[in-house]
């Protein structure tokens, strides 16, 4: 599926701001993960460092060497940001959390892999012009910490993932707001 044409930045970069506290309107009104990073085109850049990062790596480029989806950075970018707070772009193009998890699972135990595609995410939001901001590089970096997990929580058959299961919604703290065990 040609994400291009489903996310038309114009309609992304302008999510609508969370309810200020106490409906005030001299209180800042709370940012979504989203809007901090700087909406899709910001993950999509984010979802692009990686990518270059995990593809020469010599233990995690394994895993790409037999090629991705023509929209893999597209996918990857919509997914972590409907993840931590904006639209609905994976769910709603590409699949849910069940078909996600799947193509991740069943590939066995792989720790050292997935230590070194978090060290290779540490590196991305400074190629992608995104380490000015601490708490967001913290909060990204936990995010992808806590993905990981999930996405090799099946390591002996993509069969064993639960049908249904949502995209999860994270918060600043990667705090669950939806998550994978509450099926659609």
């Amino acid at each position: 599926m040609n994400l291009s044409r489903l996310i038309p930045t114009s309609t992304l970069i302008g999510c609508t701001s969370l309810p200020r506290p106490g409906g005030n309107p001299r209180v800042p009104a709370a940012q979504t993960v989203y809007q901090a990073t700087g909406g899709f085109e910001a993950f999509l850049t984010l979802a692009e460092a990686w990518h270059r990062r995990v593809v020469t790596d010599e233990v995690v480029g394994h895993a790409f060497r037999k090629g991705v989806h023509p929209e893999h950075t597209r996918r990857l970018a919509a997914y972590w940001a409907e993840s931590l707070g904006g639209p609905r772009l994976y769910s709603e193009s590409v699949g849910d959390g069940s078909s996600v998890i799947r193509m991740h699972s069943g590939n066995g135990e792989h720790e050292e892999m997935n230590r070194r595609a978090i060290a290779c995410f540490d590196g991305a939001p400074e190629d992608a012009g995104l380490d000015a901001d601490e708490r967001l590089r913290s909060t990204l970096h936990d995010y992808f910490v806590w993905a990981t997990a999930e996405m090799t929580r099946y390591p002996h058959s993509a069969q064993d993932v639960p049908a249904g299961l949502k995209v999860p919604a994270c918060s600043w703290d990667c705090r669950l707001l939806t998550d994978f065990s509450h099926p659609e």
